[in-house]
């Protein structure tokens, strides 16, 4: 294979909505190229995309595919991604590491909620953008209603290049408004004829032919003279105007296909082929040092690890972008991240489960390797010269966890193994060992997200799992002034136990001032502080502890073993045995024994003076409390808001947003559980949503007794 350099190089991602197209058009884009000699089906599972046996089994698209294709002297790498919002990981990374997004829209229902989110981080990540209307042989395919949607969310950047003479079962033709041409495919597709347009489509054809020549010319000054002189620009003209704006996201091309027809996809390969920004077009990306990295095939080796594969027989596979420099087989290689040093013994370029050998790959290139010893998805490996670490992908937070549990509990071991394993895959599976709710938890984006988790590990690993539902992070707290004392005494010949501990407990919150006197019914207790510890906790809050001791009734040298014994009952509160949190606890007076006193003594005497304390306190349980914020189409709005309205949710916001309603709403973490499911069953899979932690707040009185009740009820079987 011929070596490419960056100015021959393109990076696209392919992306669109569960539906639209994207496997099928894959295949019609490599036959077109020659890179495949027939094009597979889904339904026979022999397609480049969607190789991996889940993802037949299942009959959706699970992990992006990389492939690659030449055209006309020129290597465009494509990374095929899921449509579903579950596996979103695998489009935010490959738009990382492209710079064109192929926005892919199913001609039926024209932009959908995966559309929007994408756009959105297409938005957030500077790239260009294309859309492309596929299925335009469907009776319910209106290509100007699709279009008219588009401009109506995206605005004017968005500029139709072709458009169909007629949609359904019937279509054949297009006009082409940069070529100014009929194009007409045979019922088999393939190669058009191309022809004059015809008299009945010139008016219509040279009004977008005009949008199209003005908005090619407002990216280029001397464009623009040329276009206010003749309001003509040739076609080369058109196609630098076009790149330009795309490359500032201030145009939109539009074009048109017949993905399973094979129509339409020529002409979109030339477009890829002649207008999409190189590689050495884009801005430069950033180390973590916040330094540019140019690049340059010259410049030092540095290559970006995004991808991890595992394969039958061959195992993990590696996919890289060549960030800097040139990579060729036989490179010995530092890892940044993890201080290892690796030879690349293969280089491969890819398309789908099929490699190709080659002996080196220039910067902005896209290529996978084998049997690396100590890369992990995320990894930088450069030569000795270079000292570049990336990370530029940011992942969303999770939507939907559940606790796992391996059926043969001898398994355990081997499924954490495994799931770490997995997660290399695709980072937003995420694993956690909760030493607080006492569950192994797995989070991601979806039911579909974990259910493919699922699969994998009984059909691959042979590991029998269960999903069942996650314990909420509950804290406890007080919500009054309590105190209490306590003597541990214990003789049992030879030196004995013995402490005394008189203390105070209260609520705490940031900037109280700090105590002076307390009266507990005819009694007062004046506060002499002698030390005093703010301990910001590991699970959220703070706890103070306050040494008030005078006249030497509790050596100072016991307090840490008293504050030892505090910490272990905020680690179990006696309502629910949830951590306990903004608590202010003042020692105030004790005893202690000449012989029998010593820190295990103090520690048992605070552990139960704050105890009874606490209890007496009137100890409140808090829930976790999440922002969500909903993205859902106007008519179904009503249906949202009720749903969330009925988890106990609050509507703080609402506006709209590109076409589309977004809610922001304050709901409990414990009913967001299933709320990624019932979301898409209520809107027909038209809704999105992101939610992140944002505060802890009392439950209500009536779910605070039930959740009691279950606790004790808990305790007294475990006993």
């Amino acid at each position: 294979m011929k070596v490419y350099n960056s100015h021959e190089i393109k990076n696209i991602a392919l992306l669109g909505n569960d539906g639209s197209g994207k496997t099928t058009l894959t295949e019609a884009l490599l036959f077109h190229c020659g890179q495949i000699k027939r094009r597979g089906r889904i339904t026979a599972k022999n397609t480049v995309s969607d190789y991996f046996p889940v993802e037949q089994d299942y009959g959706y698209s699970v992990f992006s595919t990389v492939f690659h294709t030449e055209w006309a002297g020129k290597k465009l790498n494509i990374i095929d991604c899921p449509g579903s919002d579950d596996f979103v990981g695998a489009a935010l990374t490959a738009l990382n590491v492209t710079d064109t997004a192929l926005l892919l829209i199913n001609g039926n229902f024209g932009p959908e909620v995966g559309t929007q989110n994408h756009f959105r981080y297409t938005e957030k990540l500077r790239k260009p953008v294309i859309f492309l209307v596929n299925q335009l042989d469907s009776e319910n395919t209106d290509y100007d209603l699709v279009v008219e949607n588009l401009q109506a969310i995206y605005g004017n950047k968005v500029v139709p290049v072709q458009y169909p003479v007629a949609t359904g079962p019937d279509f054949h033709e297009l006009i082409d408004v940069i070529l100014m041409k009929k194009l007409t495919w045979s019922a088999e597709g393939g190669d058009p004829v191309m022809e004059d347009i015809p008299e009945s489509e010139k008016e219509k054809a040279e009004a977008m032919h005009r949008a199209l020549v003005e908005a090619a010319a407002e990216n280029d000054e001397g464009l623009m003279e040329k276009f206010f002189e003749t309001e003509q620009l040739t076609e080369d003209e058109m196609r630098e105007g076009i790149r330009k704006g795309m490359v500032t996201r201030s145009i939109f091309p539009v074009f048109c296909v017949c993905a399973s027809k094979n129509m339409g996809v020529g002409r979109l390969m030339e477009f890829l082929g002649n207008v999409v920004p190189f590689v050495d077009e884009m801005p430069a990306v950033h180390n973590t040092r916040g330094e540019e990295v140019a690049l340059n095939p010259d410049a030092p080796t540095s290559i970006y690890f995004f991808k991890t594969g595992v394969e039958p027989h061959i195992g993990e596979v590696q996919y890289f972008k060549v960030m800097s420099g040139t990579v060729r087989e036989g490179d010995d290689l530092n890892n940044a991240d993890r201080g290892s040093k690796e030879r690349m013994a293969q280089l491969f370029v890819c398309s789908g489960a099929n490699r190709e050998k080659v002996e080196q790959l220039s910067a902005g290139d896209i290529g996978c390797t084998v049997k690396l010893k100590d890369v992990r998805t995320g990894n930088t490996l450069n030569a000795k010269d270079c000292d570049n670490r990336f990370n530029f992908i940011k992942y969303p937070n999770p939507k939907f966890t559940r606790a796992i549990r391996a059926v043969n509990e001898a398994d355990t071991e081997k499924m954490m193994a495994a799931l770490s394993r997995m997660r290399q895959e695709d980072p937003t599976w995420q694993v956690e060992q909760s030493k607080e709710l006492r569950q192994i938890l797995v989070h991601g984006q979806g039911e579909f997200h974990l259910r493919t988790l699922k699969w994998r590990l009984e059909n691959l690993d042979k590991i029998a799992v269960e999903f069942y539902p996650q314990r909420i992070p509950y804290r406890e707290t007080l919500t009054k002034t309590a105190r209490a004392d306590y003597r541990h005494k214990k003789q049992s010949g030879g030196a004995g136990q013995f402490g005394e501990v008189h203390l105070i407990v209260e609520p705490y919150s940031d900037g109280m001032p700090d105590p002076v006197v307390y009266k507990f019914g005819n009694q007062e207790i004046r506060i002499a502080i002698k030390g005093k510890e703010e301990i910001p906790l590991e699970w959220g809050g703070k706890l103070v502890f306050i040494n008030s001791v005078v006249g030497g009734a509790i050596d100072a040298r016991f307090m840490p073993a008293i504050l030892k014994g505090v910490m272990s009952r905020m680690e179990q509160g006696p309502l629910t045995g949830s951590y306990a949190r903004d608590v202010r606890v003042i020692v105030y007076d004790g005893k202690m024994h000449p012989v029998d006193s010593n820190e295990l003594s103090f520690m048992l005497a605070g552990r139960n003076a704050f105890s009874q304390a606490f209890k007496e306190a009137g100890p409140k349980i808090l829930e976790p409390i999440y922002d969500v914020e909903v993205f859902v189409p106007a008519d179904k709005l009503g249906d949202v808001m009720s749903d969330l309205q009925g988890r106990r949710g609050m509507i703080v916001g609402m506006s709209s947003e590109n076409g589309y309603e977004k809610l922001q709403a304050k709901v409990p973490q414990s009913e967001m559980a299933s709320y990624s499911t019932s979301l898409s069953s209520l809107t027909g899979g038209r809704a999105s949503f992101i939610m992140k932690f944002a505060s802890y707040e009392l439950v209500p009185a009536d779910l605070q007794n039930k959740l009691i009740a279950e606790h004790e009820k808990e305790m007294a079987e475990e006993k």
